[in-house]
């Protein structure tokens, strides 16, 4: 991937897009630019299975637009790539060389293994999740790829998707009993050509792609759901069918004004959502998790990182790309705030009636690594500005309530201010939770108290918890602790409130 700007243009079944990405000059990658067209190539073939003259047309022209916003940015690689839509045309080898007369650009015609294959990418690289079946309902295919141990085992491309099956079964007015059954129908019998199907019960049936997405839209605001993503967002059975009654008996006028769903998906929604309950039925699905990543995220790793474009843990890669993003914090006060804060955790999570549960070290770790950032916005207001950059980045491989337990952790300035700043999500947040992001958070403050005077003065440190203190003592510090130890005393009372220890930062071979 060559500069420091790329584009990937997915033409899709349903809709054309572009992504633009930027590698920054700290190395950290992120998406300037994203434009969308709706293109319903699936309901432009002809009778004789041809993409129709009409439909080339007006693709090439969204494809010559979207590289005059590319020509903007100063791009020189355009990756684009085609799907279902144009593999399954009769006429796909004239569309191809017509697009490269017309606009310059090379096409790259995906397979279904290919796209089941990028979509895996893309989303293993976003959620942290062994175990799975993967599904991207398109406009003209639906792919199904089972996953063990965060490796593709099978993957097979349907050739139904939502516009297809749309034009096959119309459901503007509302999906009919022998419309849903005659779609349903359809699916399984697809599914029973693949025992793989069948073999894996209750895993989660993890969703990709602008159907699942529509879904969770509607699903988080008609529960009123206090979180913005649906990235990791997670589903019941029930919930599901619930909703798709709901949705398939509205007319389409109705349908459109929706909360959540796009006018352009209004009448294709039902479809795909009685596509997605079939092959839930089918593979004997514990539940729905929605991804936000998938084929443009999956070809952007493999077009950026060829050698190794999986992800060996999506949440360190995470955490380095949004330090990498803001890059006014003290890198090195950083790092030591953070070894700080889990050497305290590991001497003290032991405690007993420390009650904090198994992920806890990994969100002390995370708002350590993040604490500063809110530095880039505002320094005064540093705490408030990493709250909100925390809540609204990608931080994947974490669920939406241990988000905002993070960000809480991260810009801990006493319990009452916790309280305040997740009020708008107290329904993702248990009472307990509160009590370990008081906890953890004053870890995080009391790691930052020991390098106050960002000079990294402390090496090793041994602490011990006495009956009534924890003891600091470093050893063979490198500077005077004066700043530090009067940092450490301010926040002795409040420390004591919930960790039931004083901490001491010990005189010992300090100099002043």
């Amino acid at each position: 991937m060559t500069g420091q700007r790329n584009g990937i243009i997915d033409i899709g079944s349903n809709s054309v897009r572009l992504v633009v990405y930027e590698r920054t000059d700290s190395g950290a990658h992120r998406v300037v630019d994203a434009s969308k067209r709706s293109a319903r190539l699936s309901g432009k073939i002809d009778e004789k299975g041809a993409l129709t003259e009409e439909a080339v047309s007006e693709l090439a022209e969204t494809l010559r637009h979207f590289m005059r916003i590319c020509s903007h940015h100063g791009i020189g690689h355009i990756r684009a790539v085609a799907t279902a839509a144009i593999r399954n045309a009769t006429n796909r080898d004239y569309v191809l060389e017509r697009i490269k007369a017309d606009t310059s650009l090379s096409i790259e015609l995906l397979t279904g293994e290919m796209e089941a294959s990028f979509g895996f990418l893309g989303m293993i690289n976003s959620l942290n999740v062994t175990d799975g079946y993967l599904i991207d309902i398109g406009g003209g295919s639906t792919e199904l790829s089972l996953f063990r141990n965060r490796e593709l085992i099978h993957s097979v491309s349907f050739p139904f998707g939502c516009v297809s099956l749309n034009q096959s079964f119309d459901s503007k007015n509302g999906l009919t009993d022998e419309s849903l059954k005659a779609i349903e129908a359809v699916v399984a019998d697809a599914a029973k050509q693949h025992p793989w199907i069948r073999e894996a019960a209750g895993l989660p049936l993890v969703g990709v792609g602008g159907t699942v997405r529509a879904l969770g839209k509607v699903h988080q605001a008609v529960h009123h759901y206090a979180f913005v993503q649906t990235h990791n967002y997670e589903i019941s059975g029930a919930g599901v069918d619930e909703l798709f009654q709901t949705i398939r008996s509205l007319p389409l006028e109705r349908r459109r004004k929706l909360p959540g769903l796009s006018k352009d998906r209004a009448d294709v929604i039902v479809p795909g959502i009685a596509v997605l309950r079939a092959i839930f039925r089918s593979v004997k699905a514990s539940h729905y998790q929605i991804c936000g990543a998938g084929l443009r995220d999956g070809l952007f790793h493999a077009t950026r990182f060829p050698a190794q474009p999986k992800l060996n843990d999506p949440l360190a890669y995470s955490l380095r790309n949004l330090n990498a993003l803001h890059t006014e914090a003290p890198r090195q006060h950083v790092m030591q705030v953070n070894r700080l804060s889990l050497a305290l955790y590991d001497e003290l999570h032991s405690l007993t009636g420390a009650g904090l549960d198994t992920r806890a070290r990994l969100l002390l770790d995370a708002a350590s690594q993040l604490h500063r950032i809110g530095a880039s916005i505002d320094y005064y207001d540093y705490a408030r500005h990493s709250f909100y950059l925390i809540i609204h980045s990608h931080l994947n491989g974490l669920s939406h309530r241990e988000i905002i337990m993070t960000a809480a952790i991260a810009s801990f300035k006493g319990k009452g201010r916790a309280k305040n700043q997740i009020m708008p999500y107290r329904t993702l947040i248990h009472d307990q939770d509160i009590d370990q992001i008081c906890k953890l958070g004053l870890l995080l403050q009391l790691a930052a108290a020991l390098d106050r005077s960002e000079t990294q003065a402390i090496g090793q440190i041994a602490i011990r918890p006495t009956e009534s203190q924890l003891l600091l003592r470093p050893l063979h510090p490198r500077g005077p602790l004066a700043v530090e130890k009067r940092e450490v005393d301010e926040l002795a009372a409040d420390f004591k409130k919930h960790w039931h220890l004083t901490p001491v930062l010990d005189h010992y071979r300090m100099q002043h």
